[in-house]
């Protein structure tokens, strides 16, 4: 079972874990750095095979958004570890479980219902690293 320090610092590494995609997609927002975020895409919708491409201004729009609700999720993850925790680690630790687990449900839904079901699996891989030992209260 993990300790208070070990959870504040999962939450941390959660943040740039979800966070990392906010720049990586922001990218996909203009054709001429689009590369990253279409390769991502590719691969999130295995097998890699250049049939993702962001040539629809609509994918790029998409795309933007996309990067700034991960960028601001990471953030807000990180606020949550270094503003909050020690306030309330049980209650920061139980929202950011829940988060991302409606997280996980919706889009591997959508995935799934999308016709890429492969991300479905990128997805228990995120899981798994967004959440960590969070998963259980952290031993007194």
């Amino acid at each position: 079972m993990a300790t208070q320090a070990q959870h504040k610092a999962w939450l941390k590494f959660a943040a740039f874990v979800v966070g990392v995609g906010g720049p990586i997609f922001f990218l996909g927002s203009m054709a001429a750095t689009a590369e990253p975020a279409r390769l991502t895409l590719d691969i999130l919708s295995w097998p890699i095979d250049g049939a993702t491409t962001y040539a629809d201004p609509d994918t790029r729009f998409l795309s933007a958004l996309s990067g700034g609700f991960l960028l601001g999720w990471g953030v807000t993850i990180w606020g949550l570890a270094t503003r909050l925790y020690d306030l309330a680690p049980e209650a920061v630790r139980r929202t950011h479980v829940a988060g991302a687990l409606a997280w996980f449900l919706l889009d591997s839904a959508g995935s799934i219902l999308s016709g890429n079901a492969s991300n479905a699996l990128f997805n228990i891989v995120v899981l798994a690293l967004a959440v960590g030992p969070l998963w259980r209260p952290a031993k007194a």
